[in-house]
């Protein structure tokens, strides 16, 4: 909730000029420590306006402490009702040198025009975090460097337009260190945009492979969709298996996603394929070793081998129905292992994922892998769906993902999340968010929206507690809006309702939201 500053304070401090710029810190206290000193602002009651072990610089009436905090009594708030920038500032010294991360809880009105944690002055190039926004929930991140120096300046800092806010309490800095090795995107619309006619520019506007522009932004990881027997006959192993070689060619690392059906398999359709759609249960068990084997075989043997696989996609209410429906646990346990154990025949290595829609739903998430682990499912590691316009706020993601790798001692990443960059139509077809009111407060419908949208995401998983958080893929980066390449495969003049959620423009350029792929 957004909080009503109550406090004086700022009228007894000497005025500093608005605006001042914040790229050079005053002279250093003498008193610096090498431990962080009051990360829970609790030494003082609210409305100081320099904390204890704190040092503050620019706008200083628009920082200072007040009741409400994460734990504790108070927290750090910047504000003020004309447009500010203020840092809130701790210098340490006699550090050992080595890795340390910042571990900070937060919220934010968003608005700013930044708003960040950072850690700078330490010998090596400055980290930052923006602060995810966030009006209610307190959100976790975490910021990480490394310190050759023997010292390092923490810092919060505001560059805000009036009436901007942000709470910041519960700061730790510790040894470790942080990052995400996952910086993805599913790609299963490409090579059947290319075939009709789709075309790929850099941001400067020179056509070329879109999987070679998506590199150079930083995308490690494709991730590909493969359906039984396709209508259009895209998405089938043959296709998987042309992709997967540029893929590869790439350098990038692969993730096969198996529908186990002709076409889209989420929450809401779990339909067989209809080559299996006779056939028993005991049948289905061999139809999905089978399939999942068959593919991931030939893929080994063209030097392209999977290292991830989802047995499943979006398999809240099971698969293969009705034998596989969480109606069934056993049986969907049985499909599943099935799965797992045709992936692990043709690569021990490669790991095997669990896909859940609904990434903010933590008591459904545990309702899934608690019946999951005890009918004995085996898997390596879990994936969420997470759409902020459809599954709650990110506080209630972050709460599900921390849960889930606790919980289950496993990684976690996000299998598919997306912003959309624009609200209109690039074709006939209207988009699934095509209004301002279906948006996540405070992101809007923009490039910068869809960046930020992308960068706070990355944050939650990078925060996940012991190293568990892997990473996002973007989903769809390269489904544009081109004749004959739409959502429905039985159906050759369907539209694309995600075109505006694309990370290449209407103009077919490369959006500069890529940058989300250098996400530390």
């Amino acid at each position: 909730m957004k909080f009503h500053p109550r406090r004086t304070i700022r009228a007894l401090l000497p005025p500093l000029a608005a605006g001042l710029a914040l790229t050079a810190l005053p002279a250093q206290t003498a008193q610096a420590a090498s431990t962080l000193a009051n990360g829970g602002f609790e030494s003082d009651s609210t409305g100081s306006a320099a904390p204890a072990g704190w040092s503050e610089y620019g706008d200083t009436g628009a920082s200072y402490t007040e009741s409400g905090g994460h734990s504790g009594g108070y927290r750090l708030s910047h504000y003020s009702s004309s447009a500010y920038k203020v840092e809130t500032y701790q210098y340490l010294s006699g550090l050992t040198n080595g890795n340390y991360t910042l571990t900070a809880w937060v919220r934010s009105s968003g608005g700013q025009k930044a708003a960040y944690l950072a850690l700078r002055n330490c010998g090596s190039a400055e980290q930052r975090t923006d602060l995810p926004i966030s009006s209610n929930g307190w959100i976790r991140i975490v910021t990480s460097v490394k310190v050759t120096n023997n010292q390092c300046t923490i810092s919060v800092n505001s560059d805000a337009n009036a009436g901007n806010w942000i709470n910041v309490d519960d700061l730790t800095f510790t040894s470790g260190t942080t990052g995400t090795s996952i910086h993805g995107a599913d790609i299963s619309s490409l090579a059947k945009s290319e075939a009709k006619g789709g075309v790929y520019r850099t941001g400067s506007g020179t056509a070329g492979d879109a999987l070679s522009i998506l590199k150079s932004s930083g995308m490690n990881y494709a991730r590909l969709k493969v359906w039984v027997n396709p209508a259009d006959g895209f998405n089938d192993k043959a296709h998987v298996l042309a992709t997967a070689k540029r893929v590869k060619a790439q350098g990038m690392k692969l993730l096969v996603d198996f529908h186990y059906s002709d076409t889209w398999a989420d929450p809401g359709a779990q339909t067989k394929p209809a080559a299996w759609a006779a056939h028993t249960y005991s049948q289905l068990k061999t139809d999905v070793y089978n399939h999942t084997y068959d593919v991931l075989n030939a893929l080994k043997a063209q030097g392209t081998t999977a290292d991830m696989v989802q047995v499943g996609n979006e398999i809240n209410g099971g698969m293969l129905w009705s034998e596989g429906s969480t109606d069934h646990w056993s049986q969907l346990a049985g499909l599943i292992n099935s799965g797992y154990d045709a992936v692990k025949a043709v690569n021990s290595s490669t790991v095997v994922a669990l896909h859940l829609a609904k990434g903010g739903d933590k008591a459904g998430t545990e309702w899934w892998f608690d019946n999951a682990v005890a009918s004995g499912v085996k898997f390596d590691a879990i994936g969420l769906s997470y759409y902020g316009y459809w599954h709650g706020p990110l506080s209630d993601f972050q709460t599900t993902l921390d849960d889930a790798a606790s919980r289950y001692g496993k990684p976690v990443f996000v299998a598919e999340t997306a912003y959309p960059f624009r609200l209109d139509s690039d074709d006939s077809l209207t988009n699934q968010i095509d209004t301002t009111g279906e948006l996540v407060s405070g992101y809007p419908a923009t490039v910068a929206g869809q960046t930020k949208w992308m960068n706070d995401v990355a944050s939650i998983v990078e925060a996940v507690p012991n190293g568990r958080g892997l990473g996002v893929f973007y989903w769809e980066a390269t489904w544009t809006a081109v004749n004959g390449n739409g959502w429905d495969p039985t159906d050759a003049g369907s539209g694309n309702g995600w075109e505006n959620q694309a990370l290449f423009g209407y103009d077919d350029k490369a959006l500069s939201s890529m940058t989300w792929f250098s996400h530390r």
